[in-house]
């Protein structure tokens, strides 16, 4: 049985109602395996996305999941009475057993939502004007979770952005050196291990109660946030496979990292990554007009370093990958890993060198 014939048995295990039409492989993305189905119930045609989620990345698929409902229904609740409100989150759709996954007959963990039709989404920020709705988009997300107890979510991916064992793990590769790729890459390591400390501040803050724990979804590049076609509002925050503790820090950083940089992650020109004030701007305006009135000072103040500290990040995860024989990323060709620590090491240096403009 291949997967599409499995997803189309296993929507049979969730509380859909109708006659089972097309389904087809959704290609986006390249963690869990995607598909859409339609169904016609009293003759209107409705859409589920059903996923079947890696096993290999996520170890305990059905605690996720626990998250998910948990905190979709919290945003829901907040949302019940607006008109559009099947558009702003997503609705996790039980299986007949009430849990919220479903097992096929190999022990995949699959689960369902309801395809969010009449909204968009962009893998790039198009103007100004979008950039300023994926922060309020941000920034509305995170509002109405702040009153949610971050504690009691499992924690899918331990340590995710602890930049201290982020460095540990660069060392011990540079150390060890198994792939003979170290002294290519000696000006990336010295550049990384001079910005060893400062990456290590918000961190560093977090662990010391100085940053308030919130829920944190920690992949917040705009392709994760749906767009209505018509006004460009931000209207559903997507792939929350990573929601748990954090720092909203975490999401700042990563929306600014990858909405203001001027080039691809895998630009192979490294001199064409920039940083947008522009943008920048933009998105942070969107993000504070709803986000300022939970924020505390120190997560105000952060907002700036957080994109600097997120490029940071992903300089050493890629170039950490790199030097251990590209064991974690995808790759297309051998110096991939290379490419993107470069990029991201450049929009260091690109915001370092407005940090006075922006």
């Amino acid at each position: 049985m291949d997967n599409i014939d499995k997803a189309r048995a296993v929507t049979r295990r969730f509380q859909i109602e109708g006659e089972a039409g097309d389904i087809r492989v959704n290609r986006q993305g390249h963690i869990n395996s995607t598909f859409i189905s339609e169904f016609t119930e009293n003759g209107r045609i409705r859409r589920y996305t059903h996923q079947m989620i890696n096993k290999s990345v996520f170890s305990d698929p059905a605690r996720i999941m626990e998250n998910i409902a948990s905190v979709t229904s919290h945003i829901r609740a907040k949302i019940e009475n607006l008109p559009d409100r099947e558009l702003r989150c997503l609705e996790v759709i039980s299986a007949r057993d009430g849990k919220p996954y479903a097992l096929d007959e190999d022990g995949n963990y699959w689960r369902t939502y309801r395809y969010i039709d009449e909204a968009i989404s962009y893998d790039k920020v198009p103007g100004s004007d979008i950039a300023y709705n994926l922060g309020r988009g941000i920034g509305l997300f995170q509002k109405q979770l702040s009153d949610y107890n971050a504690s009691s979510l499992y924690i899918p991916l331990p340590h995710f952005h602890d930049m201290a064992m982020r460095y540990s793990q660069l060392d011990e590769a540079a150390a060890n050196d198994t792939k003979k790729r170290k002294e290519m890459v000696l000006d990336e390591l010295s550049f990384l291990d001079e910005n060893r400390k400062r990456g290590c501040t918000i961190w560093n803050d977090y662990e010391k109660g100085l940053l308030p724990e919130r829920v944190t979804h920690n992949d917040t590049k705009i392709n994760n946030v749906l767009f209505s076609p018509e006004t460009g509002e931000a209207l559903c925050v997507i792939d929350l496979d990573t929601i748990m503790p954090g720092t909203v820090l975490f999401d700042t950083g990563d929306m600014i990292r990858t909405a203001c940089s001027t080039a691809d992650e895998d630009e192979k020109e490294a001199s064409l990554m920039d940083f947008s004030i522009d943008s920048y701007k933009a998105i942070t305006d969107g993000y504070l007009s709803l986000a300022s009135s939970f924020l505390t000072e120190a997560e105000t103040a952060g907002i700036k370093e957080s994109g600097r500290m997120m490029a940071q990040i992903m300089a050493v995860r890629f170039l950490t990958d790199y030097l251990n024989g590209d064991v974690y990323y995808r790759i297309d060709y051998p110096e991939h890993n290379l490419v993107r620590a470069r990029t991201q090491i450049a929009l260091i240096k690109a915001m370092d060198r407005r940090w006075k403009d922006f």
